[in-house]
């Protein structure tokens, strides 16, 4: 058996202080056409190398781009997703697999990581974090009060979580849909670890973890706002010198509690939606191939819409108003 060969390196730029403090990894280029994170990662490199940025306490890793393939090939995945089903292997067989292998350990070297990344439509930027403490069995989690602390002093107004529970309910209905004949990658889309991407990994070794998606991929302002959440979360985390920011005022919390995939090429949505577009209960979202209607089932926003979504594949999601931000006031947090 020949094996693949990958001219693509993996590379990392680390910063120590002699003085104890918060251990911080920023990543960029998850997806390869997701470059507005490598953009500003290597911004703050440049800076730190030239004085303009310095580091005060703790530990500082910078990763401008996890996937190299992809990154290489201007597209979002070289062989497969990266921030799904990212667990380390020892039977590496496609070129994430290899990324996994390398980012994971690094990743678990570290207690917080910020995420950038980018979204293919139009759209606000809005950072995506973890649950609230729990001991469940999907996401056990007990840094929910540092994870929103940060997740509010990135710069911007928009808050979503939910994810990895709402993935979990997603597999279930593709598990119930899977055929006898189906192929690996549409058996893969229904593990249950399929949700697992960088921030959930990080979570599962003891961390806490945000997304913070800067806006559209082509969008002229996402690498300045990539740029102000890495200063604003390194300040927040006395990492570098300067002063730290303030939480924003005012922000929307949402939470994702449904996904609806694909289940033939041919289904189309009935117009064209943008992140966080307002549905009203009943609101024809978009018409499957077989002529039935897909209609919002209560108030809220869509996320994520992707009239490209193959079948089998995530087509949009489902948010609606979430207490979380009220309750922690309440709480006086």
């Amino acid at each position: 058996m020949i094996k693949k060969t990958y001219p693509h390196h993996f590379q990392s730029s680390s910063y120590s202080s002699p003085q104890p403090g918060s251990s911080v990894i920023i990543t960029g280029a998850v997806h390869g056409n997701e470059t507005c994170g490598t953009l500003a990662i290597r911004r703050v490199i440049a800076e730190l190398e030239e004085g303009r940025l310095q580091l005060l306490a703790g530990r500082l890793t910078l990763v401008p781009v996890c996937n190299p393939l992809a990154y290489h090939l201007e597209q979002r995945e070289g062989e497969r997703n990266l921030n799904r089903r990212l667990i380390p292997t020892t039977d590496p067989q496609e070129f994430e697999d290899h990324v996994a292998n390398w980012l994971c350990p690094l990743l678990a070297q570290h207690d917080v990581l910020l995420d950038l990344h980018s979204f293919r439509g139009e759209g606000e930027p809005f950072v995506l974090i973890g649950p609230e403490n729990n001991r469940g069995p999907i996401e056990s989690f007990s840094h929910e009060k540092h994870e929103l602390g940060m997740a509010m002093r990135l710069g911007v107004h928009r808050l979503v979580d939910g994810w990895l529970g709402t993935y979990a309910r997603g597999v279930q209905r593709r598990q119930q849909r899977l055929a006898d004949d189906a192929d690996a990658k549409t058996v893969a889309n229904a593990n249950t670890q399929f949700g697992v991407g960088t921030t959930e990994y990080m979570r599962s070794v003891g961390g806490y973890a945000m997304t913070l998606e800067c806006g559209q991929h082509l969008d002229p302002q996402a690498p300045a706002v990539a740029y102000t959440a890495i200063v604003n979360s390194l300040r927040h985390l006395g990492v570098i010198a300067g002063t730290a920011p303030e939480a924003v005022a005012e922000m929307e919390a949402l939470r994702i509690y449904d996904v609806i995939d694909k289940l033939h090429d041919d289904d189309s949505f009935v117009r064209e939606w943008r992140s966080f577009d307002v549905l009203a209960q009943g609101e024809l979202i978009g018409i499957r191939a077989d002529g039935s209607e897909v209609r919002a089932d209560q108030d809220g926003r869509i996320i994520f819409p992707d009239a490209a979504a193959r079948a089998g594949e995530e087509w949009f999601y489902l948010t609606m108003p979430n207490p979380r931000l009220t309750d922690l006031a309440k709480a006086g947090a």
